[in-house]
Parts: structure tokens; C-alpha cells; sequence
């Protein structure tokens, strides 16, 4: 845990060398594409991300100057497969942005939603003797929460404090300047495999990359796709995209869970692929133009071409209705939903005092897909779009781009994590193991 700790911190470090410089990509590794975006900076005033727990520090005024997206080869199911192509995916989505913007970007902040994510709830106490509260303080506490058993080959992806109490006053986003004698913090802690960021972090370095950070793919969609009220009173976001679902739960403006399915809009093409026998490539296309999951009486009578390559003139030169096309997307979407629901009820998300729902990513663009989500989820549930960041192209502006748009407000506008409070190495936790879900119930 202590490498850990200080290997966060270099990479905080040098987030704020690059921030300072004006010019820092972020880039968003998926399953479907390789985004990436290359914002700019225009305050030189960098505030560090421990001057303001909890609200979004450092806020220095963000644009975006350059912007691009390839399709991504070597990744399936969020985790690199192919380091060769997902190399070249990168470079190509780099050098891209990179000439969209005219500046050469050494710095980067990835987001990925690989690693099989699991979330942690945890809490600390100390005593402050009756006086005021300061970062030395905050740091103790941070300290004194045990850190569970992550089991064999598994980091920390983020650390955040997520409540403060004070004696008898809980709430408190920021301590400091406080008077009182005990203080306990709650924190959720998110662990990923140590494989997959190391074969990250390899890829990144091959493309002639430093890494000035790292964020999951949830976190980065929720914070670009609920709207404050959300955020505050608690919500789930639900990014469906080519090889994952990935979910998280917010509330009081932090993230308190996050997971991801390992499946999805690629595992629809696929079934139709199948079904239909046809290429992917026309899956796709026939997906993304005829595609739904709610069938009416008026779709038996829309017929869809298809086409193939076999040199069969009979078999090339089929027809299908869109109702069939529908039966046979529809049995993968309610898969994946109740895969969902299974990791929304084992964090305790009914426990919330808002049931909200939003679905974003590029798979939730398939009609029909919101009454489904209510039908199965049981919730309120709308579909969501990145919030606008100045500069944003608008053919970056659409659900498929709710992480890459979230990793440049996390850019901008960090959240405070365990290591960017200076910990005495004798106070690095101890070792034991808490549930997130009875954590939730027991706390919200």
C-alpha cells in the first residue's frame, strides 16, 4: 500500500507539472473506440487538489482545442487484449487531436473500464483533543481507516472521503477550521486487477506517454452525465458501452460504488451477426439504423435488405423484418439490464432517498431502451448526455462520449483522493475487510 501511495502521488505530481503548462489529453480506452481530447488551459493559477475537500478543486478555466476517435482493435470487455493495437489506436487518436489542436501533448489522464472494479466503503476516527481542525488532521483520519482485503494482484484505483463527522455534526464536506474532539470520516475506496493497469501503463509508456493519471470509466460517466441534483440526492449511472456496462452510485456529490458487466452493444451486434447471419460490419450498420427492443404491429411490415458475401446469390440477396431484428436484440439488452440490477440491489441501492437512473454510452441510443431499463430496473430512468464543456465538438457531444467528457472535468476539476493529503508512513492503514453494501445501509 505504500507504493501504492506514493505512485498516486507522482502521478498527481505530475497532473499539476502539466496543468501548469497549460496543455494536457485525456483519452478514453474502449472497447468500440479510442477517443481523446486535448484540453487547454487558461488560468495559470493551478490550485492543489487538498485546498478544498470534496468540492472540485483547482478550478482553472478549461477548452477544448483538439479532439479525435478511432476504432479500438486490441480491447475486449474494457481490458487490453492486443497491446500492438491498442498501441497503434492510441497514437492514432493522439496524433490526431494533437493536429486538431497544433501543440504536442506529453501528458495524459486515461480513463478504462476494464480491471473488474470493486468498491469498498470504509471509516476512520481519531482524536483531536478539542481543538481546531487542520490538514494534518485530515490526513490522521484518512490514515485510520482499515484497508480491506483486496485480495491477490489488486490496487487502488480511488481513494475519496465522502462524509465527514465531527462529535455529533456529520455532513461536513471540509473539517478543517472546525473545533471539536473526535473526528471520523467515511471513505470509498475502488481496487482494480494490478494486471490490467500495468499492461495500461506499458501501452501508454510505448506511445511515448507519461501518465498524469488514471480514472475509471464510471466514475468519469457519472460525473459527466447526472446533473447536480443527482449527484447530491443520489443516482446511478448506467454506461452501456461496445464490450461493458459500467454502473456507479452517487450521492453527497461523490462516487460510493462502481462496477462493471461484461457485456455490451458489441455482444448485440454479435447476436445479430448470428442470428442473421451476416458480417459484423453490417450488424452494426443494421443495428444502429433499424434497431430497438420495443416491437409493434408495424414492424412486421418493415423490411430490412440484407446482404452478404457468401457468392450464394439466394443467401446474399436476403430480407428480414424489423421485427425480427428486434427478437433477437432484445433477449441480450434484458440480459444485460438484469446483470445490472443484480449489482444495483448488492449495493444497497434501493436504500438511497433517490431512485434516479441514467443511462448513457452508446448502447443506450438503441429506441426504446429507457421504458425497457424502467420495466427491469424499476426505477425512474432517463437517458443522459455529457455535460457541454467549452470547445467540445459536437460530434463528441453525444452519449457515447459521457467518459471521455467526464475524464476532462476530472482533469480540471479533481476531487480530493487519500494521497493528496501528506500521510507519515507509520500511519498507512492497517489491514481489514468491510462490505460496501452494509456500509451504504448502515450510513445513508
Amino acid at each position: 500500500m505504500n507504493t501504492l501511495y506514493h505512485a498516486q502521488r507522482a502521478m498527481r505530481a505530475k497532473r499539476q507539472d502539466a496543468l501548469k503548462r497549460g496543455v494536457v489529453a485525456v483519452l478514453d480506452i474502449g472497447s468500440h473506440k479510442v477517443s481523446c481530447l486535448v484540453l487547454k488551459f487558461d488560468s495559470a493559477e493551478i490550485a492543489s487538489p487538498a485546498e478544498g475537500i470534496g468540492a472540485m478543486a483547482g478550478q482553472a478555466s478549461v477548452r477544448i482545442i483538439g479532439a479525435a476517435t478511432t476504432r479500438s482493435r486490441g480491447v475486449r470487455f474494457g481490458d487490453i487484449e492486443s497491446l500492438q493495437e491498442t498501441e497503434r489506436a492510441i497514437r492514432t487518436a493522439v496524433q490526431a487531436a494533437q493536429k486538431m489542436a497544433q501543440i504536442r501533448v506529453d501528458h495524459v489522464i486515461v480513463s478504462f473500464a476494464g480491471g473488474r472494479p470493486r468498491s469498498y466503503g470504509l471509516e476512520g476516527e481519531v482524536d483531536i483533543g478539542g481543538g481546531t481542525v487542520e490538514n494534518a488532521d485530515v490526513a490522521r483520519v484518512l490514515a485510520a481507516c482499515d484497508l480491506p482485503d483486496l485480495g491477490a494482484g489488486r490496487e487502488v484505483l480511488h481513494a475519496q472521503p465522502v462524509n465527514f463527522a465531527l462529535d455529533h455534526r456529520s455532513g461536513l464536506t471540509d473539517p478543517r477550521g472546525h473545533v471539536g474532539n473526535r473526528l471520523s470520516v467515511d471513505m470509498h475506496l475502488l481496487s482494480i486487477e494490478a494486471a490490467a493497469v500495468e499492461t495500461l501503463l506499458h501501452c501508454v509508456k510505448r506511445c511515448d506517454l507519461e501518465l498524469a493519471g488514471l480514472a475509471s470509466a464510471p466514475y468519469a460517466a457519472g460525473i459527466s452525465s447526472l446533473v447536480e441534483d443527482e449527484q447530491e440526492l443520489g443516482a446511478a449511472c448506467i454506461d452501456l458501452g461496445g464490450g461493458t456496462a459500467s454502473l456507479s452510485i452517487f450521492i453527497k456529490k461523490h462516487m460510493i460504488y462502481a462496477d462493471t458487466v461484461r457485456m455490451g452493444g458489441d455482444h448485440v451486434t454479435s447476436d445479430i451477426s448470428h442470428g442473421l447471419q451476416i458480417p459484423m460490419a453490417d450488424a452494426e450498420r443494421i443495428k444502429c439504423r433499424f434497431g430497438g427492443v420495443i416491437a409493434t404491429g408495424l414492424d412486421d411490415r418493415e423490411v430490412i435488405e440484407l446482404t452478404g458475401e457468401t457468392g450464394d446469390w439466394h443467401h446474399d440477396r436476403r430480407t428480414a423484418t424489423r421485427a425480427e431484428l428486434i427478437g433477437v436484440m432484445r433477449p441480450r439488452v434484458e440480459e444485460i439490464l438484469e446483470e445490472v440490477k443484480v449489482r444495483l440491489d448488492a449495493a444497497g441501492f434501493d436504500h438511497l432517498p433517490s431512485q434516479r437512473i441514467v443511462l448513457t454510452g452508446g448502447a443506450s441510443q438503441i429506441p426504446g431502451l429507457d421504458g425497457l431499463a424502467s420495466r427491469i430496473l424499476g426505477n425512474q430512468v432517463r437517458l443522459g448526455r455529457p455535460l457541454r464543456v467549452q470547445g467540445l465538438p459536437q460530434s463528441a457531444a453525444g452519449p457515447a462520449f459521457s467518459s471521455l467528457v467526464g475524464l476532462a472535468l476530472f482533469a480540471a476539476y479533481p476531487q480530493d483522493e487519500w494521497w493528496d493529503f501528506e500521510t507519515p508512513a507509520e500511519r498507512l492503514p492497517a489491514r481489514s475487510l468491510k462490505r460496501a453494501a452494509k456500509w451504504l445501509r448502515e450510513n445513508w
